[in-house]
């Protein structure tokens, strides 16, 4: 059964063992994210926990991170599935949407503070990297809003700076909220919107992956939930947001830009200040005892590289079977911030030139994915880096199977691709380059050097007697 809110799931961490109690009082200013990153560096994957913070120095609000990509085993807790069926349930989801159902009223409006009482600077917003943060971001919003000319809703998950009590910078990654955001930029007119954080945890996975063009954010939700998204409309924007939602900061994006960052980004570098859309804040409605949650990000593995990770694949791979491509398996490697590389394991090829084509439709999904693209053989295990660079080392020839492709859209900050004046690089936009290989069989190969399966078997089956454990 789906979470009705992001309580009851808090609830399922605990007692899966999946939850650690923070009681210390910390400081949000630099302590949160430095017990985050040790916790990243410290604990193994499958056992690391999502951390609730219970006392953050001047406020009463308690912060909770990793309750989403702390794990995959955590991941698969916020969909109800096994680590082993995360797949199959992102597959359903996209098979299958689900309109939202619509109620008047919802325990996100339980309180309310419009105009001048909203006030940003009273919920525990942490600053991430305390030596080059200028201040406070927001780390886990789903920014809500409406495409303007066919009402589609899309969420998007983004930086957001606390900048003063009533406005906030807001530097949209995904293609689609920058395409509406400068549709309506184009006729003049602001883009209305309301920020999200904390809800059912599959309203995060869908925010932060990047959905197929076209696609309606909430539709999807309710596909992986496997029942509508029960939403509610918003105070002061016509917006709908999750009825259960933990705290909604609605407001307008205007048309113009103004300084934003710098911030420690997904890519693990600070990406400088650059001029960037910004929130004009108009309302604040929350729950009564509000919980604030946040992405732990910046440097990978983070919790926001093993979110992107899964919710990435599984798009990508939904995109390129939707085109009839002979498509097995996708990976985001956590390395390269779940964006920078894609490896694609390929069934048998129909014709010369496919693998070549299939990487091209992966560069269609969203903007600047795949810097380094590979295709492999779908014997290779494309979680295995081993296995891949075998495979790029021995059935490609450079010269015939890898080639660039310059002049296409970069995916936000990235510091190799800065210009020879210095560091500064506008972080909403920019061009980059593609390296792809195609490290498939193009011929009949010999075959390998591994002892018969069956033999395997047999010395597997008797391990023991060998004087193995």
């Amino acid at each position: 059964m789906p979470y009705k809110d992001l309580r009851q799931y808090i609830t399922v961490l605990e007692n899966r063992g999946k939850l650690h109690r923070v009681t210390k009082t910390v400081d949000k200013d630099w302590e949160i994210a430095a017990v985050c990153r040790h916790l990243f560096e410290t604990v193994p994957g499958a056992q690391r926990p999502a951390l609730l913070f219970e006392s953050v120095a001047g406020f009463a609000i308690p912060v909770l991170v990793n309750a989403i990509g702390g794990s995959r085993e955590i991941y698969a807790l916020g969909l109800d599935v096994r680590v082993e069926d995360i797949n199959h349930r992102w597959d359903q989801g996209l098979r299958h949407p689900l309109a939202p159902s619509y109620v008047d009223y919802g325990p996100c409006k339980e309180n309310i503070l419009a105009g001048d009482d909203a006030d940003l600077t009273r919920l525990p917003v942490p600053v991430w990297v305390a030596a080059h943060d200028p201040g406070p971001y927001i780390t886990a919003p789903y920014v809500c809003t409406k495409d303007p000319d066919t009402g589609r809703a899309n969420l998007g998950t983004c930086r957001m700076q606390v900048k003063g009590p009533r406005r906030a910078g807001v530097c949209p990654a995904d293609s689609q909220s920058i395409g509406l955001l400068n549709r309506n930029a184009a006729r003049g007119v602001p883009t209305p919107c309301a920020v999200v954080i904390g809800a059912d945890p599959v309203v995060g996975m869908v925010s932060a992956a990047t959905p197929s063009y076209g696609m309606d954010a909430y539709m999807l939700a309710g596909g992986l939930r496997g029942q509508p998204l029960e939403l509610t409309a918003c105070q002061t924007v016509d917006i709908a947001v999750p009825a259960t939602a933990e705290i909604v900061i609605e407001g307008h994006i205007p048309t113009d830009r103004e300084a934003e960052g710098p911030f420690g980004e997904t890519t693990g570098y600070m990406s400088p200040a650059g001029n960037c859309p910004y929130i004009d804040i108009t309302c604040i409605t929350y729950r009564n005892n509000p919980i604030y949650q946040a992405f732990f990000s910046q440097m990978p593995p983070s919790e926001l590289s093993r979110i992107h990770q899964i919710g990435r694949e599984r798009m990508l791979f939904y995109h390129l079977r939707t085109l009839g491509l002979p498509v097995r398996d996708v990976h985001f490697p956590e390395s390269g911030a779940s964006a920078g590389i894609i490896v694609i394991s390929i069934g048998r090829l129909q014709y010369p030139g496919q693998a070549r084509q299939i990487m091209n439709a992966a560069w269609g999904l969203g903007q600047g994915l795949g810097k380094f693209t590979i295709v492999v053989d779908d014997d290779i295990d494309i979680r295995d880096s081993f296995a891949v660079e075998w495979a790029v080392s021995f059935r490609s020839q450079p010269e015939r199977d890898d080639w660039i492709v310059g002049n296409l859209p970069a995916r936000g900050p990235d510091p190799s691709r800065a210009p020879s004046g210095g560091l500064q690089q506008d972080p909403y936009g920019g061009m980059s380059s593609i390296f792809a290989i195609d490290a498939t069989r193009k011929h009949p190969y010999p075959p390998m050097a591994l002892p018969p399966g069956a033999h395997l078997d047999e010395v597997d089956k008797n391990w023991q007697k060998y004087g193995f454990n």
